[in-house]
C-alpha cells in the first residue's frame, strides 16, 4: 500500500500490511526486538488479531533484520528510531492514517525515543519494553567481545561495537518518559527473563497520564502459549477504549 520504504541510507525497510475495515483512519505499526523481525509469531499474531477487529496494521523489520536491507552489525536503537521515522514518512505521504506504534523489547525503547521527539506517533504501546539499555547489554552480552562474539551464541547475530556503544550511550530511555505526551499502554510478563518487569514499572512511574501498565502473570518475554491471547486481548481492549470516537 505504501510502496517501497527506504531509510536515510537507502536501505529497504521490509513491511507487511494487514487491511482492516474499509475507511478506518487508524493504523497500528509494530516494531520487533533485538535479533527479531516482522515475522516473529507473536508479532504476526498481534497483527492478525488487531486487523480482524478492523484496525489496519503495518508490521516492519528494522534495517539489518529479516528481509530488510542493511547489515545486522549496523543495527542500533538510534538507527532503528530513524527507520521508524522513515516508515512514518511513508505513511504520512501515502495516507491520512493516525498512527499507534507498538514496540517489543528493544523496539519498545525505539518507541519511547521516537514518541518523545515525533508527534506523528499519536498512541504508544510497549510490549516487554526495554528501558535500561546499558544494563541489558551488560547483562546479556557482557562476557562477549564486541566485533568478535555473537548475541546469544547465534553466529547470524554478531555483536558489534557499534551496537554496544549505542546501548551504553543511551543508558536508559527512562529520562525520556516525561517527553512522551500521548496515551501509553505498557504490557509485561511477570516471568520475563530477558527484560525484567522492573523496567516497565520504572518508566511507568515517570510517564504522563493517560497511562496503563498491565502485568501478565507467568508470561515470558515473547508472550508464549496462552500469554499471546492475553496480550492481544489487552492491546485490543486498550485500543478500543483509547481510539473510540
Amino acid at each position: 500500500m505504501f510502496g517501497e520504504i527506504v531509510n536515510s541510507q537507502g536501505e529497504k525497510i521490509d513491511c507487511e500490511f494487514h487491511e482492516g475495515s474499509e475507511g478506518s483512519r487508524n493504523l497500528l505499526v509494530i516494531g520487533h526486538g533485538v535479533t527479531g523481525n516482522k515475522d516473529r509469531p507473536f508479532v504476526v499474531g498481534l497483527a492478525e488479531a488487531v486487523a480482524a477487529e478492523g484496525m489496519p496494521v503495518l508490521r516492519m523489520s528494522f534495517s539489518g533484520n529479516g528481509s530488510s536491507g542493511g547489515r545486522f552489525q549496523d543495527c542500533t536503537i538510534s538507527k532503528e528510531v530513524e527507520d521508524l521515522k522513515a516508515v512514518l514518512d511513508a505513511v504520512e505521504s501515502g495516507s491520512s492514517f493516525t498512527v499507534t506504534y507498538a514496540g517489543h523489547s528493544m523496539g519498545g525503547a525505539v518507541g519511547v525515543l521516537a514518541s518523545a521527539s515525533d508527534s506523528r506517533i499519536r498512541h504508544l504501546v510497549s510490549l516487554a519494553g526495554m528501558v535500561n539499555t546499558k544494563a541489558f547489554c551488560d547483562r546479556e552480552f557482557g562476557e562477549e567481545t564486541p566485533d568478535e562474539g555473537c548475541m546469544w551464541e547465534d553466529s547470524s547475530c554478531p555483536l558489534s561495537s557499534t551496537f554496544v556503544e549505542d546501548m551504553k550511550a543511551i543508558g536508559s530511555v527512562a529520562p525520556k518518559a516525561p517527553s512522551v505526551r500521548v496515551p501509553w499502554l505498557l504490557v509485561h510478563g511477570t516471568t520475563d527473563d530477558v527484560v525484567p518487569i522492573e523496567d516497565s514499572r520504572e518508566i511507568f512511574a515517570l510517564a504522563n497520564e493517560p497511562k496503563k501498565l498491565v502485568e501478565i502473570p507467568g508470561a515470558d518475554h515473547v508472550f508464549s502459549g496462552d500469554s499471546l491471547d492475553q496480550m492481544t486481548e489487552i492491546v485490543i481492549s486498550w485500543l478500543g477504549e483509547t481510539l473510540k470516537p
